[in-house]
């Protein structure tokens, strides 16, 4: 469920960006109404995972951590995650001319690397999982 959460995040806010693009052409009026529509899907999406990271933190995240594995990539989407909550929380509650294009563009940059660095985090993930001890050994 977390990874279908987070593609539909990357697609709506991939969306988005290119629909945002359009909106200067000549058919501007129907990629401003699609863009709309994928903020408003974009932003449904994040509170949905929002909700599955409350989960996966005690769940997932606490047990890795005291198993020390995959202890790097995990935090790197750890900050990631806070990153993308951190920006977010600029871009719609903050009005500050100055601070939004600055969290615009991180909250970007981090949307178009994440699916590389889940991806990642979960190779690392399974190669170390291969190497743990089991209940047998």
């Amino acid at each position: 469920m977390l990874y279908a959460a987070f593609a539909v995040l990357f697609l709506t806010g991939a969306g988005w960006l290119w629909a945002d693009e359009m909106k200067e052409t000549a058919t501007g009026e129907g990629w401003q109404s699609a863009a709309a529509w994928l903020l408003m899907t974009h932003g449904g999406a994040a509170m949905a995972v929002l909700l599955l990271l409350g989960a996966l933190v005690p769940l997932h995240v606490r047990r890795g951590w005291l198993a020390r594995r995959n202890r790097t990539s995990g935090t790197i989407m750890v900050a990631c995650n806070a990153a993308f909550i951190l920006t977010a929380f600029g871009l719609y509650y903050l009005g500050s001319e100055s601070l939004r294009p600055w969290a615009s563009r991180l909250h970007i940059a981090i949307g178009l690397l994440a699916p590389i660095l889940l991806v990642i985090h979960i190779l690392l993930g399974r190669r170390s999982r291969r190497g743990a001890p089991t209940l047998n050994s």
